[in-house]
């Protein structure tokens, strides 16, 4: 059997029990559709009142755990989740609104201005930049996607940005925290600390969320397609992920 196989055949979770849990959760993909520009994706009446709900059952165990800007996060879920890790764990705002952010790479203005001057090529191409990272999606300039990838790996590799690929986006980030130092910096500190922690999340980037739970005792779910990880339940899309929150409650 495969590693294939056995990201095919991972159950689905039982729902989280509420008064245990420490819940992590990704935005994109996970608690919100992905759309083809990122400001598409807009506030959505039953996601705030889960989150609402959810961070009230929890006495504020929840934390959102996303790639998006602090101010992203807080526009999509309108400012109900205090407990934050934004651009993949670079800003993080703790459960008492203190906010930390890395220092910015003096190389991200070279990056953005590269992936601006490859954007030129293709109306469809969007270059998104969030202070600490700058981001190239070309989910609709899909013909372009292996040049995207190797301008990436180019300027990656000259500058010592971090490179993450994400779902038809290519980001280049500050090095520094990611998602999985986030979760166990928040499961260091009330109201986390002591509680089992479950980390969902979709992409590539959770995987170091997913790898902090488990060191921690939680587990992982993975959303979606499937593919190699350490998550060890599956819910096949956001739809399933909002129905089985829901049904904690």
């Amino acid at each position: 059997m495969t590693f294939e196989d056995l990201t095919i055949a991972l159950p689905a979770p039982k729902p989280v029990v509420l008064s245990e849990a420490a819940l992590f959760l990704d935005l994109d993909g996970t608690l919100a559709p992905i759309a083809a520009r990122p400001q598409d994706v807009r506030p959505d009446a039953r996601r705030t009142r889960l989150v609402e709900q959810l961070n009230a059952a929890l006495d504020g165990r929840l934390a959102v755990v996303s790639g998006r800007t602090l101010a992203d996060v807080d526009r999509i879920l309108e400012g109900r989740v205090t407990s934050v890790a934004a651009v993949h764990g670079l800003v993080r705002r703790e459960p008492d609104g203190t906010v930390h952010e890395s220092a910015p790479h003096p190389d991200l203005p070279l990056a953005a201005e590269r992936f601006r001057d490859f954007a030129a090529r293709d109306s469809g191409f969007i270059v998104e930049e969030k202070g600490l990272s700058v981001a190239l999606h070309y989910r609709l300039a899909k013909p372009h996607a292996a040049a995207a990838r190797r301008l990436a790996d180019e300027i990656a590799e000259q500058t010592g940005l971090t490179l993450q690929h994400g779902d038809m986006v290519e980001e280049l980030r500050t090095p520094g925290p990611t998602k999985g130092d986030s979760v166990m910096s928040f499961l260091s500190q009330a109201p986390f600390r002591g509680f089992q922690p479950v980390f969902v999340g979709d992409d590539a980037t959770d995987e170091h969320g997913f790898q902090a739970v488990q060191q921690a005792g939680g587990v992982g779910v993975l959303v979606g397609a499937s593919r190699e990880s350490a998550a060890t339940f599956r819910l096949l899309g956001v739809e399933e992920v909002l129905d089985w929150l829901e049904a904690a409650l």
